[in-house]
């Protein structure tokens, strides 16, 4: 149950407020004198590095992208990568003789994830130092590193969902493409078949729950990464309610997206965490497992709060709070903002979405 890893660089995190674990979510790589052995132009005899492969597909299954930043021909490298039979693996290689910095850029923006959590591998001291100067947040590494990389970021767990997030991405290109024709969003919407279902925890669940509380920075209410020891603790509280969202559609399953945790006392409930993946902020669905709780809440007759700790990045979250009605009732020990809602008629979901529950 506690198969405890070394994760990445790790940051120790004991109380709401501090330093987050940092996660590796992305690695991007070089290839001349990285991936491989010589240089491709000078036609030489290329030729992998030693295990490239085995760590190559072991980052994938464990969830974390693989990508490239070379400055090379496009279609002559990608036909090198097709003829080693490795070229799958990569998502939104950025090939050409462009600044690396700006392929990292791109490759952030495809993932909408941090700068914080890519590594790049590259033997050439400058394009590190290009890259580290204008992107100080990536973890710049030499080849001579390369053996490392596995003990240096392996997950603490390993879910259904990180072996199945390349896929997950290539869904999401399919599903902009067929945005991008139909033009109507509201419409596209409706075309997925979009299913929401919410459930209360399960120690099944603990593991993607602590997953997507460290990868989740933009998204998260408090910032907070829990413990799969500490959720284990709050699945068995009497005084808590854990809730876990899923949402499918026509493409497929988006795996396990959104995370609720209330804690009561008396009549009142509190919401102390609430995320969801960015991965699905552009499906209309960011305020389905909020409007759930408020309307759970008002069915049992309870007055209910949020707690918001603000982040660098989440801001976002507390405009979801205030969009769905939250009002601000005071401030935090921590320095965050209590918020509470008065909870009037039931709320209901958006007309393209299926919701179900456990209730």
């Amino acid at each position: 149950m506690n198969n405890t890893t070394t994760e990445t660089t790790t940051i120790t995190t004991t109380a709401p407020g501090k330093a987050r674990h940092k996660v590796i979510k992305c690695v991007v790589w070089d290839l001349d004198h990285t991936i491989w052995h010589g240089i491709l132009l000078e036609q030489d005899r290329l030729e992998l590095r030693d295990n490239i492969v085995t760590i190559i597909k072991t980052l994938d299954s464990w969830g974390i992208i693989n990508s490239i930043a070379s400055k090379n021909n496009h279609e002559d490298a990608i036909a090198q990568l097709e003829s080693f039979g490795i070229r799958e693996y990569f998502l939104y290689p950025q090939i050409s003789w462009d600044l690396k910095s700006n392929a990292l850029q791109r490759i952030k923006e495809k993932l909408n994830i941090g700068m914080d959590a890519i590594a790049f591998i590259d033997d050439q001291p400058f394009e590190r130092d290009e890259v580290s100067f204008v992107h100080s947040e990536v973890s710049c590494l030499d080849v001579t590193d390369i053996g490392n990389i596995l003990e240096w970021f392996r997950p603490r767990f390993i879910t259904e969902e990180s072996a199945l997030r390349r896929k997950m991405y290539l869904d999401d290109d399919n599903r902009n493409q067929e945005e991008q024709e139909i033009g109507n969003n509201r419409q596209f919407l409706a075309s997925l078949d979009l299913a929401f279902r919410i459930s209360r925890a399960t120690v099944a669940d603990l593991r993607r729950v602590e997953e997507l509380t460290l990868r989740t920075n933009q998204l998260n209410a408090t910032g907070y990464a829990y413990t799969y020891d500490e959720l284990e603790v709050l699945l068995r509280s009497p005084h808590h309610h854990l809730f876990v969202s899923e949402l499918t559609d026509k493409y497929g399953s988006y795996g396990k997206i959104g995370v609720a945790m209330v804690a009561v006392e008396d009549k009142t409930w509190t919401l102390k965490l609430l995320l969801m993946s960015c991965r699905v902020m552009s499906r209309g669905v960011g305020g389905v497992l909020l409007n759930y709780i408020m309307n759970l809440a008002k069915a049992q007759d309870c007055r209910l709060q949020a707690e918001f700790l603000p982040t660098d990045r989440n801001r976002l979250m507390y405009v979801t709070y205030k969009f769905a009605g939250f009002t601000e009732a005071g401030t935090l020990e921590n320095g965050g903002v209590l918020l509470e809602h008065p909870l009037p008629d039931f709320i209901p979901y958006p007309d393209y979405i299926k919701v179900s529950t456990d209730q």
